[in-house]
């Protein structure tokens, strides 16, 4: 079994369990304060800028060409394109980018920044793509099955563009490429390895979980 594959089955069960949620249901029967939901817009754009910069980072610890060229393309790819969709957000809820920028950080986020960029500074490119894994997978497994519990809750007219963005097939493609990217990477790893990409994996997921709890408690 590839190490991708590996993870995501460990991830499911606790991914599965998020959709309870209030904040994740939330989204999904469009019940959401909207302000609750704008401090999480501002939070995860503040994120995003750190989740950016592993993937800077894991370009350059990368050997390969293609795995520098691969993790170089997700930093255009998350500073275009998946942060358009929280300057739309923004935008709409009358927040600036500079306001957003200069905003404080809540002390989940920067735990979980903190960590990834950590293991990412201490360890080779193999160790930030698992860093990496357990954000991108989750949100479009959270996405997907929202839709299944909650038909239509792609068209909402102030969620939806955050779930159809998640649960968009070409987001599902982007991740099955990060896999690749992590599976080359790992492809002689050992069994001492694995268990270490699984713990790496595991505490993200936990950072990840509290991130939806400081979302839904809304104040820093």
């Amino acid at each position: 079994m590839h190490v991708s594959e590996e993870l995501i089955a460990a991830g499911e069960p606790l991914w599965e369990a998020f959709l309870d949620h209030p904040f994740l249901a939330g989204i999904g029967d469009g019940s959401l304060e909207h302000e609750k939901f704008q401090f999480y817009m501002v939070q995860d754009y503040l994120y995003l800028l750190d989740y950016a910069r592993l993937f800077a980072l894991g370009a350059t610890k990368a050997r390969a060409p293609e795995d520098m060229r691969c993790f170089a393309g997700y930093v255009q790819q998350i500073l275009s394109g998946e942060m358009d969709t929280h300057r739309g957000y923004m935008a709409r809820l009358g927040i600036t980018t500079a306001a957003a920028e200069r905003a404080e950080i809540a002390p989940e986020n920067r735990a979980y920044t903190d960590y990834m960029l950590a293991r990412g500074w201490e360890g080779g490119a193999d160790v930030i793509a698992v860093a990496i894994l357990a954000c991108a997978v989750s949100y479009e497994y959270l996405a997907r099955r929202l839709l299944e519990r909650y038909p239509g809750a792609d068209r909402h007219p102030f969620f939806g563009e955050w779930v159809a963005s998640y649960a968009d097939p070409g987001y599902a493609e982007s991740n099955r490429t990060l896999c690749a990217l992590l599976d080359r990477l790992t492809a002689e790893s050992t069994a001492a390895r694995r268990a270490y990409y699984r713990e790496i994996f595991l505490a993200c997921t936990a950072h990840e979980e509290r991130f939806w709890d400081m979302a839904w408690r809304g104040t820093c």
